[in-house]
């Protein structure tokens, strides 16, 4: 008998490899995997990847007690780096992800062809709704739609029901990434349904209200985490138990760069819904996402924000003015511009 999604994974894991890496045969694909990733989706991956004459390698790594920089010392750091910079393209499936680890920095500075395509703690179920079943061309014509308009405006708010309400402006020499589910190209590539954005951090002032997820530490949040914003820097944190998780956790790295916020980002993948995993959380329909911590000086030259670690909180039912114009209402694309390509996307 057929196990949950069997043959809609396969279809799911054909788009990763085919349509979405453009594998070609020869081609060596390492995917990694921690001992919290499903089993079931890296086999299909590279089943998939090897249907189409490409060299799968899978490397299984223990889950590490953190992530980023902070998973270093749990992983074998020269082997693996290795490997990856030597590869032609690289999918996480990690739990604990090593995205702005040591060895994802080393490989994707010193390998030019690598195509690395962050799918962390991806499971079976989410693979088939975020990638199986979304009309990827559809949706990434509007993403690109709603990236242009971003990047031409210069200031931005955002608010919320919870109480979010932020300012700022945006910062054209960094870069601005729409995740629109390709990764035929060398560089680091993101789920479909995602918007980065990364403001001229010193004019980002206001209140912050994750009330979605916030990931590390709390995961789902069961109240609102209230943050005080003040030049691009948590200068206060409040609400209950996991306010004040969250706050111990920032404290522990004994790091003030990890109180600053790094990016923001659009959520806009149609088969995303909230469930403490985030990377699916983050593409929740009509959610704005903000990173704190750890920066990528490729992102936002030339230093970028050298932190200890990276966190991710999210922000539900999303406004957004672009120059005082708005696009968005409480998660609800109201941008004339727009909405005949949502309706699209919805079908």
């Amino acid at each position: 008998m057929a196990k949950m999604y069997e043959y809609e994974l396969g279809k799911a894991s054909d788009i990763l490899m085919r349509d979405m890496f453009e594998l070609k045969p020869g081609e060596t694909v390492v995917i990694t995997a921690d001992t919290e990733s499903d089993e079931r989706v890296v086999n299909a991956a590279a089943r998939s990847a090897f249907a189409l004459g490409a060299k799968p390698m899978v490397i299984w790594l223990p889950a590490a007690k953190g992530v980023g920089k902070a998973a270093d010392p749990m992983l074998p750091v020269d082997a693996l780096t290795g490997a990856l910079s030597h590869a032609d393209a690289w999918v996480e499936f990690n739990n604990k992800w090593l995205l702005y680890s040591t060895p994802f920095e080393i490989a994707m500075k010193e390998n030019p062809r690598l195509r690395y395509l962050c799918l962390v703690g991806m499971d079976s179920d989410l693979m088939v709704r975020t990638i199986g079943r979304v009309d990827k061309e559809r949706l990434a014509g509007f993403l690109h739609r709603v990236a242009d308009m971003t990047g031409s405006a210069k200031t931005m708010r955002i608010t919320t029901p919870a109480g979010c309400n932020l300012e700022f402006e945006i910062e054209p020499r960094h870069k601005l990434s729409c995740d629109d589910g390709s990764a035929g190209v060398p560089g680091m590539h993101m789920l479909a349904g995602q918007i980065c954005f990364i403001p001229r951090l010193d004019s980002i002032n206001g209140t912050l209200v994750f009330d979605g997820s916030l990931d590390p530490p709390c995961g789902l949040l069961k109240e609102p985490v209230v943050l005080k914003v003040e030049k691009g820097r948590v200068i206060g944190i409040s609400g209950g138990s996991q306010a004040e998780e969250f706050k111990a956790w920032l404290e522990s790295f004994d790091d003030p760069n990890m109180f600053r916020l790094a990016h923001g980002c659009y959520g806009f993948n149609p088969g995303a819904k909230l469930t403490g995993n985030i990377l699916e959380d983050e593409r929740v329909w009509g959610c704005t996402e903000w990173g704190l911590g750890y920066l990528s000086p490729i992102d936002a030259p030339p230093v970028g924000i050298d932190a200890k670690s990276h966190t991710d909180g999210i922000c539900l039912n999303s406004s957004v003015w672009l120059d005082g114009v708005i696009i968005m209402d409480k998660g609800r694309v109201v941008h004339p511009k727009l909405n005949k390509m949502v309706e699209k996307i919805m079908k």
